[in-house]
């Protein structure tokens, strides 16, 4: 089916848009490559259309369990669940991707449909401007491989909110390429609010098609949940922003989400995937999340550049994560990969020496408000910062680790200014000073009652400034 121009397709209460299970009845529109995951044969179709609609409280079903079959692997060791996908246990060959493609198109609005049944991708509006989604319920099986909701590619001025999504890859996702030829379009001036999002992926995502621009955008008043579900059924990361391919992003608000039982709540990732986009400007900068609260968390969020490639600007005020799965100690001393090429998500990293937040390559970092829990029997420290520069860590909380060992660790970390943290009962220290290549380390106005000493470690970087709740005996040791 292909719009025109100033047509709404409006589909009524009890009646359903059912898509072939033949593949032949899918005529092709050329432009993408027909064997990649969003290729060329689509439900609904349009392209360079003005005033176009689907509208509705009809539904749309793809029928995309058709082109699937079961190849299950066998059971999953359960120390493995953590990185696996259940839907790796059904594969497709040749289908119908995006089931909605709208190319080029202007004045675009989808509201209140059902729209269920995709083999792959869901809906792709690519190109985009003026685009309004609201009110829709967007569901595919779990299991469903490549089943994304919606892969906004280089749309400017749109608007996605009061959507419910419950999907087995991707939830939203936010893209820069042109499978149509030419340079990948500016992605610009996007919200996405009051959504209620379920994803086996992830739930609120930039990239991983990163060849080109990202600017102002803003994820709020919403929830990313996942029920008591298997941990191979659940969010890999509850909200991801990646660049890997050469292109650059700068300006993300996030504000006012609840993420229950993601595997990890944050993943921020700057990578080398590829230089697509061979932009001499490629950065991943001017990040602010506030009121964020994560619940059920398995893996440590993360912040993560590469050598010579830092995350720049990143700001967390007022954040609550949870983690429910104890690191064990064997992890503190396992390197971390800087998995440079590999395609960006958290299980790319492996277990990190951190429970609750790692930053590596990061300048510019603030955290004011940020707090952690997690099981007794943890091991790891709370925070890890390694080659971080100009970092401001402010009223910083977090539980015990076992052992008494510090909740922050600094490796190569300079410029950091700490101030109202509370070390938690038992502690050895507030702060670990691991190696010689950290300075500028100003600790002030810190709640030290619990702790025996500021820091341990390497401590001729530490400064130290104290006030009545310091300890009798303050000096760094």
């Amino acid at each position: 089916m292909i719009l025109k121009s100033n047509v709404t397709l409006y589909i009524e209460a009890g009646a359903t848009l059912l898509g072939s299970t033949r593949l032949s009845d899918y005529t092709p529109q050329p432009g993408p490559d027909p064997m990649a995951d969003a290729n060329q044969r689509h439900l609904v179709f349009a392209r360079d259309a003005r005033n176009i609609g689907l509208a509705g409280p009809g539904r749309i079903d793809g029928q995309g369990s058709a082109f699937w079959t079961h190849q299950p692997r066998g059971p999953v060791p359960e120390e493995l669940r953590w990185r696996d996908a259940l839907h790796s246990d059904w594969k497709h060959g040749e289908r119908v991707s995006p089931m909605i493609e709208l190319v080029g198109c202007s004045d675009v609005r989808i509201d209140g449909l059902t729209i269920t049944g995709a083999s792959g991708w869901t809906m792709r509006p690519i190109n985009c401007t003026r685009v309004f989604i609201s009110g829709i319920h967007l569901t595919n099986p779990y299991h469903g491989p490549n089943t994304d909701g919606i892969d906004a590619t280089g749309c400017q001025d749109m608007m996605i909110s009061d959507c419910v999504i419950d999907t087995g890859d991707d939830a939203i996702c936010l893209k820069s390429e042109n499978p149509y030829g030419g340079e990948a379009r500016l992605t610009r001036n996007v919200t996405v609010t009051n959504c209620v999002i379920s994803s086996s992926t992830n739930g609120f995502k930039i990239g991983t098609a990163t060849q080109g621009e990202f600017e102002n955008i803003v994820f709020s008043n919403s929830v990313i949940h996942h029920g008591d579900r298997p941990l191979n059924e659940r969010s890999i990361a509850g909200i991801a922003l990646e660049m890997a391919d050469g292109g650059w992003l700068e300006g993300v608000i996030i504000a006012g989400i609840q993420i229950q039982r993601a595997r990890a709540p944050l993943f921020i990732r700057r990578g080398n995937r590829s230089n697509a986009g061979r932009h001499p400007q490629s950065r991943l900068r001017g990040i602010t999340i506030e009121g964020l609260r994560a619940t059920g968390a398995v893996v440590t969020s993360s912040i993560t550049g590469l050598p010579g490639m830092p995350v720049e600007d990143v700001r967390l005020s007022d954040i609550s994560i949870d983690t429910v799965m104890p690191g064990r100690a064997a992890w503190i001393a396992d390197p971390v990969p800087e998995a440079e090429a590999k395609y960006p998500e958290p299980r790319a990293l492996g277990w990190l020496p951190a429970s609750g937040l790692f930053c590596r390559h990061v300048r510019g970092l603030t955290m004011r408000d940020v707090s952690f829990s997690a099981p007794v029997e943890e091991y790891r420290t709370t925070v890890l910062l390694d080659d971080v520069q100009d970092a401001t860590l402010a009223g910083l909380r977090a539980s015990p680790v076992r052992n008494g060992l510090p909740v922050l660790t600094c490796v190569s970390t300079r410029e950091l200014r700490l101030s109202g943290a509370v070390a938690p009962v038992g502690s050895q220290a507030l702060l670990e000073v691991r190696g010689a290549a950290n300075r500028d380390l100003l600790v002030t106005g810190c709640d030290l009652r619990a702790a025996g000493r500021v820091a341990t470690g390497d401590v001729a970087a530490v400064q130290a400034e104290f006030n009545s709740t310091a300890p009798s005996n303050p000096a760094a040791s």
